[in-house]
């Protein structure tokens, strides 16, 4: 055997206990526990974010052909104007990312709050075959354009809610339906 192929033996071998010492020592554990606090409260700030963008007229403007392609949400029309629908939807996704944000306090409320944004996700989702323009051919592959191309960003903001439901609804149930322990400490 060359001393090339020593060395590369004794690499991997090395590089194998480096990983198992590294699993032992709990650095799973830390992963999942930060892991859970990043994507839930990036969860968070990114729906109340938007919720808060909603009470803009740039947004009410921006959001206004999509809501009108909209055969769940067109209806807000008939009701109030564009400003005032987007306020509503606003106002819903504000309560939505609160409900999320109580998880230490509250895991039945934050898994409210994660299947309310499950909805308004696959909502928003709808749009992509709503509305006009959401959709071009390039080099005979369909890809997201126009309002598509922010839109597709929901599929993953969908799985973010979609865990979160699941991990509190977990916590919940674990719980015995009692008020949860934080989760920031264990």
């Amino acid at each position: 055997m060359s001393t090339m192929s020593k060395t590369n033996i004794a690499t991997r071998v090395g590089a194998r206990g480096l990983v198992q010492q590294v699993v032992s020592e709990g650095t799973s554990d830390i992963l999942l526990r930060v892991g859970t606090v990043v994507l839930r409260y990036g969860l968070v700030l990114l729906i109340l974010w938007f919720g808060l963008f909603k009470f803009t007229p740039t947004e009410a403007q921006s959001i206004q052909p999509l809501v009108a392609n909209s055969p769940l949400l067109s209806w807000l029309y008939s009701v109030t104007d564009v400003r005032g629908a987007s306020r509503l939807i606003g106002i819903a996704e504000i309560a939505i990312a609160l409900l999320i944000a109580i998880r230490p306090l509250s895991a039945r409320a934050s898994a409210v709050g994660s299947i309310g944004a499950i909805l308004m996700f696959v909502t928003t989702l709808s749009f992509l075959a709503t509305t006009p323009g959401s959709w071009a051919v390039v080099d005979g592959f369909p890809v997201p354009a126009g309002a598509g191309g922010f839109l597709i960003k929901d599929l993953l903001l969908l799985g973010a809610a979609v865990w979160t439901a699941g991990e509190a609804m977990s916590g919940y149930l674990a719980n015995g339906f009692r008020p949860m322990e934080s989760e920031w400490t264990g």
